[in-house]
């Protein structure tokens, strides 16, 4: 129980995400060379799937371009000057952190169910939903405002008291935990573990475009999110990966951009002021009453 009383410094925080982002990255691209050489030799790599990978880690680059150098200074700002506002001054320490951890990813959970259900945020984060492959590459494919949202809802996390630095962090290990997901190299996993904890069984799911699969397991670390509030679905048919109207492109830019593009055709050719209004904030697919509603892209 000391050792959860225990407390950790600033500096700390700032050396773990910088120490632990860094070599996470270097285990995901050995894993990656791992998966292609296991797709090579099951006779399953092909030249799309190589262009798929390549234009993975462009959109990595676009994504970083604008979230680290036009986001980062005011996301973190943000956080800094809200703590001076916090409603309890909890200290920043082992028990803290898990418990900050755990609430982090309930906050994902509902960030991540949002992005799907309003239109004009799916415009961005259908850029991670666009490869019709499935392997840790893919965890790395952002849209140019995935760096924005989660801002709005960690912030509260801040404001309750918890070390803005600390927030960072169990951010990051939530994402991460996520980035390890994405991979068809592992299949089912001991139940109570599947029952408790979202799996790369779990996250194929939610990267499927299958009609049973569609919108279901949004949870980061713990899967129990989607089981309490109804949208779990387990894996038993073979998943179908990429959008429902996939994009068939490797271009970086068709992919980096596409769901912007949609969102624009949509708009401009949806009759009525109200009716642009439904496009922009109603689910992807959104059609006014009178029409038949289209599947989601």
């Amino acid at each position: 129980m000391d050792f959860l009383s225990r407390h950790i410094s600033d500096f700390h925080l700032s050396y773990w995400e910088t120490f632990i982002n860094n070599w996470f990255f270097v285990f995901a691209l050995a894993f990656l060379a791992f998966e292609l050489l296991r797709y090579a030799i099951v006779k399953k790599l092909s030249w799309e799937m190589v262009g798929d990978t390549v234009t993975n880690f462009i959109t990595l680059a676009f994504f970083i371009g604008i979230s680290f150098v036009l986001l980062a200074g005011f996301y973190i700002g943000a956080y800094v000057w809200a703590y001076q506002f916090a409603v309890f001054d909890i200290p920043t320490t082992w028990a803290s952190f898990i418990i900050v951890l755990i609430l982090a990813d309930l906050a994902y959970y509902w960030e991540h169910r949002i992005l799907h259900r309003i239109n004009f945020l799916w415009a961005t984060h259908s850029v991670h939903h666009s490869s019709p492959f499935f392997n840790i590459s893919v965890a790395y494919r952002h849209g140019p405002l995935d760096g924005f949202w989660p801002l709005f809802f960690h912030l509260p996390l801040v404001l309750l008291g918890f070390n803005p630095f600390m927030v960072l962090i169990v951010e990051l290990l939530v994402q991460l935990y996520q980035t390890a997901l994405h991979t068809e190299v592992i299949g089912k996993l001991w139940r109570p573990i599947e029952y408790l904890f979202n799996t790369p069984s779990h996250h194929r799911v939610h990267h499927g475009s299958n009609r049973k699969y569609l919108d279901k397991n949004y949870a980061g670390i713990f899967i129990i999110w989607d089981r309490m509030f109804g949208t779990f679905e387990e894996e038993k048919e073979d998943v179908v990966y990429g959008l429902v109207t996939p994009i068939d492109s490797v271009n970086p830019f068709v992919a980096f951009l596409h769901g912007f593009t949609r969102l624009f055709r949509d708009v401009w050719n949806m009759p009525g002021f109200r009716n642009k209004l439904g496009v922009l904030f109603g689910p992807p697919g959104w059609q006014p009453k009178k029409n038949q509603r289209k599947p989601a892209e």
